[in-house]
């Protein structure tokens, strides 16, 4: 049971943060292409998987906290990998997304 509640913490974490990474891609093309309204929702859906990640994560530490050792497997490292990896895209395409504003500007 605390396995497969495990696994699918891990998978959501995969999901969100791979949805996330997605939308913020979307959100920079969006904004090359001077559609900053599209930019600011994708960037929003974006955050949004995140906040759905953070709950998956929360779900394993709060586990670990109450002495539920998860096993760290590969599929472990790698989910926890992916999500900081969609935190700093997010945070990047907001800054491209800011510079592309400002190029729009003049």
């Amino acid at each position: 049971m605390e396995d497969q509640k495990n696994l699918e913490a891990i998978m959501g974490l995969i999901m969100y943060g791979g949805n996330a990474k997605s939308d913020a891609m979307e959100a920079i093309q969006a904004a090359k292409e001077g559609n900053f309204e599209l930019a600011d929702q994708k960037i929003a859906d974006a955050e949004a998987s995140l906040v759905q990640a953070h709950h998956s994560q929360t779900e394993m530490l709060t586990q670990e906290a109450q002495g539920n050792h998860v096993t760290v497997t590969l599929l472990t490292v790698h989910s926890q990998d992916h999500l900081m990896t969609s935190i700093a895209f997010t945070d990047l395409a907001k800054e491209i997304i800011d510079l592309y504003r400002r190029l729009d500007a003049k």
